[in-house]
């Protein structure tokens, strides 16, 4: 078990999504920021799609009252073990009775925990996910609290191994120090009047309705920095900025939507959708976000700015071919790193 001492803002049980439900209405769910869950389980021998701690902002405290290994992924909380710094992006081995300290968030807006062996909470409809507007899933379909227990899997790692408690610890390169995250177009100094030093470059496809709205909406669409209001959440980040126009306004039947899928309503701000949000909608649909920026997307704090950069299909599926890039890297180096681990194992048994 995992004891949380102090819960956060918004802690939540996460992996990476409940599929194949959504003609049912049921949502996607899962990690906002999917990369650094997946980077995470594989820090510490777990499966990709293995449920962890989802943490906003912080502050978060949890006890482990057995030997274990972890990784904290995502935004940077100056984290401690027993008052110990330690590094986001490193498997950690945690001894029994030691507590993880995340301070409130330096920067970014989630940041990850993953446990040896995963949280082991009830499986609902194929994920361990928390669905926060439904009320089911992760523990009790809620947020974590203050002095909550969380049950934890049994760890794949063979004892001695490179991800035993005993193993020594390791890093990788975060996404952020590498080439695949950048975007080719020179950042701009925010002009918003909430004084923001710049704004992220979020890639984006056109919509079904995109051709609906006017010539100055489109340009503004582009060429604006759109400011994530505080109103925003899991299900959505809505949107501050120039009113987008259409040329004229008609009725839509309600009709498929998922996470990325950029919504207008009648007030002119956009809404992205994000994990949590409806299945259908009948906003009309002036973009999509690419599936290789939604990490990027959560990351975005409140009140910080973004701006949206018009890509191509091709374009969107090289961003995500080089996501999975990145990771298999990750797989190669842990894989030298159990060899190493293997062979010291060996020979201390000699």
């Amino acid at each position: 078990m995992i004891d949380v001492i102090r819960a956060g803002l918004l802690t939540t049980v996460q992996d990476l999504g409940r599929h194949g439900h959504r003609h049912l209405g049921v949502a996607l769910s899962g990690a906002l920021d999917r990369l650094s869950l997946e980077v995470g389980n594989r820090l510490v021998g777990n499966a990709p799609d293995a449920a962890g701690l989802e943490i906003t902002f912080g502050p978060t405290v949890l006890r482990f009252p057995r030997s274990t290994r972890i990784a904290i992924t995502g935004t940077e909380f100056g984290a401690t073990l027993d008052g110990k710094p330690v590094y986001s992006w490193w498997s950690l081995p945690v001894e029994a009775g030691q507590e993880l300290t995340l301070q409130a968030a330096k920067r970014g807006m989630r940041g990850y925990v993953a446990i040896a062996g995963g949280i082991d909470v009830l499986p609902m409809l194929g994920s361990r996910s928390t669905d926060l507007a439904g009320h089911f899933g992760g523990l009790g379909g809620r947020a974590l609290r203050d002095g909550d227990r969380l049950p934890i899997g049994t760890p794949q790692a063979r004892s001695g191994s490179g991800f035993s408690p005993q193993a020594p610890e390791f890093g990788v390169k975060a996404p952020a120090w590498c080439k695949f995250v950048l975007v080719h177009e020179p950042l701009r100094r925010g002009r918003h009047p909430s004084g923001v030093a710049w704004a992220v470059p979020i890639r984006v496809l056109r919509g079904p309705e995109y051709d609906s709205f006017t010539a100055e909406a489109q340009q503004a669409f582009w060429s604006d920095e759109w400011l994530v209001t505080p109103n925003s959440n899991r299900m959505g980040y809505r949107l501050a900025g120039t009113e987008l126009k259409r040329t004229h306004k008609l009725d839509l039947l309600s009709h498929a939507v998922m996470p990325g899928t950029i919504q207008v309503p009648p007030n002119g701000q956009p809404i992205v959708l994000m994990s949590d949000a409806q299945t259908t909608g009948g906003y009309p649909k002036i973009g999509a976000v690419i599936q290789a920026d939604l990490w990027k997307l959560a990351q975005v704090r409140l009140n910080g700015a973004i701006r949206f950069i018009t890509t191509t299909p091709r374009e969107a599926r090289q961003a995500l071919l080089e996501e999975r890039a990145y990771l298999r890297q990750i797989d190669a180096a842990i894989a030298m790193h159990e060899e190493r681990c293997a062979r010291q194992s060996a020979v201390a048994a000699l």
